[in-house]
């Protein structure tokens, strides 16, 4: 007996590190020290050393039961992606850059080629948020997972100067909220879609006219990395009072949390298209409305607030990322929550 026949393939996840490392260099930053493989990664922190007060901020989260997706479809290098953008989404919108990520995968058996496929989408994450991915972990774990399936998770660290952390102290009644289009359902609620909709591999490739894909290509859209745009802004010499990056819980949870006691956020549901996906999702599934603003972006991924004299630079700063925002509402004076009308 040996620990291959217990389950747990040592030479594949040589080979898997490999495979892997290719996409990894493509993140590298000056301030990474030392290579791939070590006990732990190590950061330079001489980058944001002239900060007045450098101020870490941090993420953690993973990808859920979209993974399920990936698995009937057999489709595995953008959850990568989701995965970091989950993390990163929530240090851009408190202000800060992301610096470094970190990646666990924890599966059945470790086939080489599809563990490759996965960091690759992390590396491509890490790629569009400037982070660069230091280290990981990929956990084979027989008799615990099935041998097809994996779990993905991911930790990013950030630094903002804390005089430019958002916080949602500056938020004033008057000020106008932008929201920033998302690309489809991102990477919550999952769970009530797959109530909703037949999980085959036939019900996801099938292609609605609607949606002008598939099912399973509009739902495994990868969620939209906002930190360029954010950082754009900022760039600008915009200063954003408050931000929300809108994921579980949808608008009800996510918009109050960026709100300061005495103000709530007025956000008008026709002030931007609402996504095929999300239409389709109501329908097939007969969910009220307020239920899905409560559970999904419904077509906006980050919502933030600015002086009414800095709206035209911050729409300017978006497009110029590569987004696309909306003006969607307003801050008025009142009881801490968001109305939508």
């Amino acid at each position: 007996m040996d620990y291959k026949n217990a389950g747990v393939d040592i030479e594949a996840g040589y080979k898997s590190v490999e495979l892997m490392k290719q996409h990894i260099a493509k993140t590298m930053r000056p301030e990474v020290l030392g290579g791939i493989g070590g006990f732990s990664g190590a950061f330079s922190m001489n980058s944001f050393k002239d900060m007045e007060e450098p101020t870490l901020v941090s993420g953690t989260d993973g990808v859920g039961t979209k993974l399920k997706l990936a698995f009937i479809m057999d489709k595995h290098d953008t959850v990568g992606i989701d995965c970091v953008a989950m993390c990163v989404n929530d240090i851009a919108c408190a202000g800060g850059e992301p610096l470094f990520f970190l990646d666990y995968i924890a599966c059945g058996k470790n086939y080489p080629e599809k563990i490759a496929e996965i960091v690759k989408g992390v590396a491509e994450g890490c790629s569009q948020s400037s982070a660069a991915l230091i280290g990981g972990e990929t956990a084979e774990m027989p008799g615990f997972y099935p041998v097809d399936e994996y779990d993905l998770a991911g930790f990013a660290v950030g630094v903002v100067d804390k005089k430019d952390l958002i916080t949602g102290e500056n938020l004033n009644a008057g000020d106008v909220l932008i929201g920033m289009a998302s690309s489809g359902v991102h990477s919550n609620g999952f769970s009530l879609v797959r109530k909703v909709f037949e999980m085959t591999k036939e019900s996801l490739d099938t292609y609605y006219d609607e949606l002008g894909t598939t099912l399973g290509e509009a739902l495994i859209a990868p969620t939209k990395i906002y930190v360029k745009a954010l950082k754009s802004i900022k760039d600008a010499g915009v200063k954003i009072h408050a931000c929300s990056h809108i994921t579980g819980g949808g608008f009800y949870e996510n918009v109050p949390r960026m709100l300061k006691e005495g103000t709530r956020a007025v956000i008008e549901k026709d002030s931007y298209p609402v996504l095929p996906i999300f239409k389709l999702l109501a329908k097939t599934g007969d969910i009220e409305e307020k239920m899905m603003y409560n559970t999904y972006n419904m077509g906006l991924g980050m919502v933030l607030a600015v002086d009414p004299a800095d709206v035209d630079k911050t729409m300017e700063a978006i497009k110029a990322a590569g987004e696309t925002p909306y003006v969607v509402g307003h801050i008025e004076a009142g009881e801490k929550g968001v109305t939508l009308c």
